[in-house]
């Protein structure tokens, strides 16, 4: 859960991967001067017509009987809907109402500008230019995190291929070239350990993308390989053969990647 302030007014946001972002329409509430509830802005027909639009849009399973009925009321003096309702009889996803300590409606960002235009123009203006400064700068964080991981692996390469150099390769029996396969082959071993495949399998599967495998990879693959370079460099000191640390370095990613992907933290930088 992430704090936006709009004007005087905190805003509570609920941020997703997928771009389904949901703000607090109860926290926006506060900056409208006067008495009123969310429901004053839901009996509205206007209202009612737009969320039906928007769940048109993105929702296969809006109940649009329910919403007849609804809507045939809609404008009345004795029309009242709450949220809680508009969710349970037309199977709503736009609106949401959630208990606990962030608890409230919270509304998809698209219908939040529209509940922001009847709190002020200016309210909706600012609600925009904050709720886009907290995209961007979430994005940055996530791009760091993931060149930051990049440099890690880059670095643990380094540890890799001095471990090769000084217990495999022998600079002064091998040409450059044979040198580069033997490293080659071994950074090899992590990649088949990890996902399954070598390097030119990979390009051979994806002609149509640039880099390297490693280069499309998400945070939780890069956290694994990082930690799988330092274990293959111990395996290499300790003479352990090519075949056994295969073994073991796969053993090692699938029992990481299963730990790493059950983390909640892991799973955000991976979105």
């Amino acid at each position: 859960m992430k704090k936006i302030k709009v004007g005087s007014q905190v805003v509570s946001v609920e941020l997703s991967s997928k771009d389904n972002d949901y703000i607090s329409l109860t926290d926006m509430l506060k900056a409208k001067d006067g008495d009123f509830f969310i429901s004053d802005w839901l009996r509205n027909r206007n209202t009612i017509e737009f969320l039906s639009i928007w769940e048109r849009l993105y929702n296969p399973d809006f109940n649009y009987g329910e919403f007849a009925i609804i809507k045939s009321k809609a404008g009345l003096n004795s029309f009242k809907i709450s949220v809680k309702e508009w969710v349970q009889k037309t199977n709503s996803i736009g609106l949401k109402a959630t208990a606990g300590r962030y608890g409230g409606t919270y509304a998809h960002k698209d219908i939040a500008y529209e509940f922001a235009s009847w709190i002020s123009p200016e309210f909706k203006l600012f609600l925009i230019k904050e709720f886009q400064r907290l995209k961007t700068q979430e994005s940055e964080k996530l791009q760091l995190g993931w060149d930051v991981k990049r440099m890690l692996t880059k670095v643990n390469y380094k540890i890799h291929t001095d471990a090769i150099k000084q217990h495999i390769v022998l600079p002064q029996k091998l040409t450059q070239k044979k040198t580069q396969v033997a490293y080659a082959n071994e950074a090899d071993v992590l990649n088949v350990a990890l996902f399954g495949k070598t390097a030119k399998q990979w390009r051979d599967e994806n002609p149509d993308k640039d880099g390297n495998i490693r280069d499309h990879s998400n945070v939780t693959e890069l956290v694994c390989l990082a930690n799988l370079e330092n274990l293959n460099a111990e395996f290499i000191r300790a003479g352990i053969s090519q075949g056994e640390r295969l073994e073991k370095l796969n053993e090692s990613a699938i029992s990481q990647m299963t730990s790493l992907l059950s983390n909640p933290t892991v799973k955000k930088l991976d979105l």
